[in-house]
């Protein structure tokens, strides 16, 4: 899993001023910057009142009340720091806001009710005993942004209060499912929103019809499965899918396979290969011989998912909220193994 610290490029109190006052603007819409972890971030307008909508879904859902305090952690260019801003404002929470950073809690005097996170500052906090302890304290603590791995789920388990996995994007506004990751409701499946309905399309991919924030339907690239009780999970991006010698390989799998195992980040990915079409390529940054890699590889993935090149490297390409770029990942293996 790739970690990186993220920041906020002006000082957080500053953005949320700037923020409060486009909300109060009197214009019908606010500017929101997507992710571009697959593809180009691009600039999009988003209506307040389908904000307001996804607000109130998730404080319903949740149980959040007026006068709970809600942590502001996240940069808020992005939509998921503006959905905790959006969601205090509608249902009356206390924010209390702090310099995006991976270590959020550091520092904190008072624990909030409610948190959004990402991936790797939770994965921060957990290293520090006082960040860790103040992450238990959390009552509602969701995490959302990038996949959540076994070691971490593992982690999570036994957590006091609630804490959970968000699935959503820019274009439901935040998320509009979640799933829980400790106590005895934990599971692998995600519970959409009431008023979500989900379907697959016919490459196998998770279609959502989310009327109250988004008015089309959408039909994302994450190819899915939906059970009899209508919840879903995530197998991978269709637009990451490898085909190597008529094999579908989802590097996504590829990697929760091998979370936990490979120390420090790793990647997934694949290069033009003459006979395969595509090879697959794994990149890792952690001290371990690229024998010890392979060894892993052919203990733990099927026959046909291992990789056929094993590049040590200390550089990711990472998008500018610290996901990784599979685009860029992709294009950087192939100069690795192809220069």
């Amino acid at each position: 899993m790739v970690q990186k610290e993220i920041k906020e490029t002006a000082n957080i109190h500053t953005a949320l001023k700037a923020f409060m006052d486009e909300w109060h603007n009197g214009q019908a819409t606010v500017q929101v910057q997507t992710s571009g972890s697959t593809g180009t971030p691009k600039q999009m307008q988003v209506e307040k009142r389908r904000m307001e909508n996804s607000a109130r879904l998730t404080c319903s859902f949740l149980g959040l009340k007026q006068g709970d305090s809600a942590l502001l952690c996240m940069p808020l260019q992005y939509i998921a720091g503006k959905m905790v801003v959006v969601r205090s404002l509608v249902c009356g929470l206390r924010l209390i806001a702090v310099q995006p950073s991976g270590h959020p809690l550091e520092g904190l005097t008072e624990i909030p009710v409610f948190a959004a996170m990402v991936p790797m500052q939770v994965y921060n906090s957990l290293q520090i005993p006082d960040e860790c302890e103040k992450l238990k304290q959390i009552k509602h603590l969701i995490i959302g942004g990038g996949a959540i791995d076994k070691d971490m789920e593992k982690a999570l388990r036994n957590f006091p209060n609630a804490v959970w996995s968000t699935y959503g994007m820019t274009e439901t506004l935040s998320h509009i499912a979640l799933r829980r990751l400790n106590g005895p409701t934990a599971s692998e499946w995600y519970t959409p929103f009431d008023n979500v309905k989900i379907e697959l399309s016919e490459r196998g991919t998770l279609t959502i019809s989310a009327p109250l924030v988004n008015p089309e339907i959408l039909v994302t690239n994450d190819i899915a499965e939906i059970n009899e009780h209508g919840q879903f999970r995530i197998l991978g991006r269709a637009d990451n899918t490898i085909n190597s010698g008529g094999i579908k390989i989802q590097p996504e799998q590829a990697e929760a396979l091998l979370a936990g195992s490979i120390q420090g980040e790793f990647a997934v990915t694949s290069i033009p290969d003459a006979r395969l079409g595509e090879a697959l390529t794994l990149l890792y940054s952690g001290s371990q011989s690229q024998e010890e890699i392979n060894s892993l590889c052919k203990k733990l993935l099927p026959p046909y998912w291992r990789p056929k090149h094993i590049v040590h490297t200390p550089h990711f390409p990472l998008t500018g909220n610290g996901k990784i770029s599979r685009k860029e990942v992709k294009e950087y293996a192939v100069r690795l193994v192809m220069p």
